[in-house]
């Protein structure tokens, strides 16, 4: 199975949550924040770098509990807006 390429948005929004996600994790280590969310650290890592730019929703929602970020603040956050 191929994977259809990511678009210039989703690719944005994948770079909008690593941000955050490292805004959020601030002095504590990536190996912590990844093993208290059930990641490996290069998960972590990849999602914080956006190279893995569409995490699955269960990743993200495991993240967000442990870095107490509520999964509406992901969304506002990282969800695409379109150009007016």
């Amino acid at each position: 199975m191929v994977r259809t390429p990511l678009t210039p948005e989703e690719r944005e929004r994948g770079e909008r949550l690593g941000r955050l996600l490292r805004t959020a994790r601030g002095e504590r280590s990536m190996v912590d924040v990844a093993a208290a969310a059930g990641l490996s650290a290069e998960t972590l890592r990849k999602i914080e770098t956006g190279r893995a730019p569409t995490p699955a929703f269960f990743t993200v929602a495991a993240l967000a509990a442990v870095l107490g970020l509520s999964m509406d603040e992901l969304v506002t956050s990282c969800a695409f807006a379109p150009a007016v």
